[in-house]
């Protein structure tokens, strides 16, 4: 299984209870799946975390996104046709969407067409929760894959499904 990650993924493990400077093991267990080819981070997903804010806390992750290595191994080379967005637009938001519902969206439709690619061997992983009441440009990640038949889960089944501890290495 290959499991593409939303930028949430890494900020909320980071901000929330892995802290970079605090479990370096979960970052250097995350960098190794990368390597080995099972996580990896559409470009798309990268782009919203890679520009830094300032912030001290939200710096240390910045340095390890953009580090030469973790971004060559976590972000995915492979590049999703337009096509493919504008169906999981249409089909698991809304076929009329306006442009302010676009930019509320953001770029979550290209990591659910990256993992429509293979959805047999492709998860999402995202911390968004679902909420199937939500409609259009509300609805949420698990929810639009849901219908589109891509599989999801959140960090917590991503750790268990990739054994992560800190003596992973052991």
């Amino acid at each position: 299984m290959l499991y593409l990650l939303d930028a949430n993924v890494l900020i909320t493990a980071h901000n929330d209870y892995y802290p970079v400077n605090r479990v370096p093991e979960f970052w250097d267990w995350l960098l190794h799946h990368a390597q080995e080819g099972h996580v990896k981070m559409p470009l798309e997903m990268y782009e919203e975390i890679k520009d830094g804010t300032g912030d001290t806390e939200k710096d240390r992750l910045l340095g390890w996104v953009k580090d030469g290595k973790v971004k060559d191994a976590l972000v995915l080379s492979e590049e999703v046709r337009i096509e493919d967005v504008q169906h999981v637009l249409a089909q698991g938001y809304a076929p009329d969407l306006n442009d302010i519902e676009l930019e509320r969206i953001g770029r979550d439709p290209f990591l659910i067409a990256y993992a429509l690619l293979a959805p047999a061997e492709r998860c999402v992983v995202s911390n968004e929760v679902s909420a199937p009441g939500k409609q259009r440009a509300n609805r949420r990640i698990p929810d639009v894959c849901r219908v589109l038949g891509a599989a999801t889960c959140n960090t917590f089944a991503l750790v268990k499904a990739l054994d992560f501890s800190t003596g992973w290495r052991g």
